[in-house]
């Protein structure tokens, strides 16, 4: 009779607790038991009558009834609505007598009496049950929004487990997870994690409980795995042990999340046990609960480290941005711009100007690879130019020492290549020495006409990238800057930027785009030339992600008139 088709507002009947009939089929054998006639009856008064379905399972229907003469109505009622009766049951005047079947007729209707206490009492086995787990649901979602660690959540899941399906001890094991957070896929690869009620020694125990790790195995991938009696169970491998250890029964589930085995749950009974479909379903339950919450537990580890690796990157970009020039140097005869773009937090990319007795001194370079091994290369490069370059005169001998330094300190594949040149203003002459650099351009601007590729030179003029080959031997060059001489120098950042095609931005757009800025204003400042540079690069590649650092160093000799 019992069922939870109740509707949810309204008002309650009797109807809303049938299933089959089999009270209305009670009141028809007590009818013909005594003669008398015994009704079931709705809260409107219609009378409930058991029938059948077209497939011959039983169910009831509604009959409108008319009140007699000497009937007897008891009312049906709820203990939580004494004073509104969900139906009746109505009892007929006439005076009772026993039918000669009455042994039969009392017989089948106590057992439909049964049928239906046995109902109710499922119900209510049910319903505990269900409360049961719910209330262990409960404690694992509270887990998730408080964000627990994994140990608490995995041990509230075992606690949890061990109490809603009534088990004697239990143990909880996670996959081995390596630096990087990537877990085992290996059942092999299992460590205890939590347990209740189980010795040391059977947890460290090497051998697994079933042959080939069959339980193991088949719970990671999805399957509720149950041994009944492990004394008499053919997939046990340690049998002896377990019965040592006092183990009867047992039930296995994985721990999976998005299909990913995260773990293994392993529960015990003392002695052996059925597992019914509730209990397995129970189990999955809170085992799929426990792995959502394991799994945000491990999220949230790896967020918080990531924000603090994210906080420490964010303090070594702003050492890294501290260390280039606050300003460009104010030198009679010489304008001077630049600018850094980093495509990551840190960069190997880097420009420098120092004031040598009165002259310029301008560098460019790159270091290999991106991120906090750059970084640090570029600082080590940087130092050691700038030391070296207040000691030493010669331009190819300061390259070297720092190429030697660098060999030192670095691997085959950790190199930088750079670009050196000392400014004397008076004279208007540049020395230079590249390291394997991308040669700066030199525009001589004619006051007459627009300049052209034949009055465009590059300075080529040095040797290998530093960090390689200690023996490099490095040539300097020297060229002669005149008034309103342009000089731009640039990282392969510059070049190498891709637009959605695919394409490069290259060498011959970037002359392209120097001559363009000296054609459409050939009066232009350092700093003029290095935003058209840099706008026409962004016209290029529109929003196309950047895949290196781009610098971009501009130097204009200035007239007399103009310093």
């Amino acid at each position: 009779m019992p069922a939870s088709t109740r509707p949810a507002a309204g008002p309650v009947s009797i109807t809303d607790f049938l299933t089959d009939g089999s009270l209305a089929a009670l009141c028809a054998e007590l009818t013909e038991l005594t003669g008398v006639t015994v009704e079931l009856r709705d809260a409107s008064g219609r009378r409930v009558v058991r029938t059948q379905k077209p497939d011959g399972s039983p169910t009831w229907v509604l009959q409108e009834a008319t009140p007699t003469r000497g009937e007897l109505s008891i009312p049906l009622t709820l203990a939580e609505q004494p004073g509104s009766p969900i139906g009746m049951f109505v009892v007929g005047g006439q005076e009772p007598s026993l039918a000669d079947d009455a042994r039969r007729r009392l017989e089948t209707a106590l057992r439909l009496l049964a049928g239906t206490a046995g109902e109710l009492c499922q119900h209510e086995s049910e319903l505990r049950t269900r409360m049961k787990e719910l209330a262990a649901l409960s404690r694992m979602s509270s887990l998730l929004v408080r964000a627990a660690g994994p140990e608490r959540v995995l041990e509230v899941a075992l606690e949890s487990a061990l109490e809603v399906l009534g088990l004697d001890a239990g143990a909880v094991y996670l996959l081995k997870e390596d630096a990087d957070g990537v877990l085992s896929e290996n059942e092999e690869d299992l460590v205890v994690r939590a347990s209740r009620h189980l010795s040391r020694e059977w947890l460290e125990y090497p051998m697994p409980l079933s042959k080939n790790r069959e339980f193991d195995r088949l719970a990671m991938a999805g399957q509720i795995v149950v041994s009944e009696d492990i004394a008499r169970d053919d997939r046990i491998l340690i049998g002896d042990k377990a019965q040592g250890e006092g183990l009867g029964a047992a039930i296995h589930a994985g721990l999976v999340f998005k299909n990913r085995p995260l773990g293994v749950v392993r529960l015990y009974s003392r002695s052996p046990r059925t597992f019914d479909e509730s209990d397995r379903r129970m189990l999955a339950s809170l085992v799929a609960q426990a792995s959502t919450a394991l799994e945000q537990a491990r999220l949230l580890k790896f967020e918080q480290e990531e924000q603090r690796v994210q906080r420490q990157l964010q303090l070594a970009s702003d050492v890294q941005r501290r260390m280039l020039p606050r300003g460009v140097p104010s030198i009679r005869s010489v304008d001077v711009s630049a600018r850094y773009v980093p495509s990551f937090e840190l960069g190997g990319d880097f420009y420098d100007f120092m004031d040598l007795s009165g002259h310029l001194g301008v560098v460019i370079g790159d270091v290999v690879g991106k991120g906090i091994a750059a970084a640090l290369l570029m600082s080590s490069v940087r130092a050691s130019l700038r030391a070296h370059s207040q000691q030493v005169y010669d331009l190819d001998e300061v390259v070297s020492r720092v190429n030697v330094a660098l060999c030192k300190d670095t691997r085959d594949f950790e190199f930088a290549s750079l670009w050196y040149g000392v400014i004397d203003p008076a004279k208007g002459r540049l020395t230079y020495c590249s390291a394997g650099h991308e040669p700066p351009l030199v525009v001589r601007v004619p006051s007459h006409r627009p300049p052209t590729a034949a009055d465009m030179d590059e300075l080529s003029v040095g040797g290998m990238v530093v960090g390689v080959d200690p023996s490099q031997r490095y040539q300097r060059a020297v060229f002669d800057l005149k008034p309103d001489d342009v000089l731009v120098a640039y990282t392969d950042g510059i070049t190498d930027s891709v637009n959605f095609a695919g394409e490069k931005f290259g060498k011959k757009r970037l002359r392209a785009a120097v001559l363009r800025a000296l054609a459409d204003k050939p009066g232009s400042t350092a700093a003029e030339v290095v935003e058209r540079i840099l706008w026409e690069v962004r016209q290029f590649c529109g929003l196309a992600p950047r895949a290196d650092d781009s610098t971009l160093v501009v130097v204009r000799m200035l007239r007399p008139a103009a310093r």
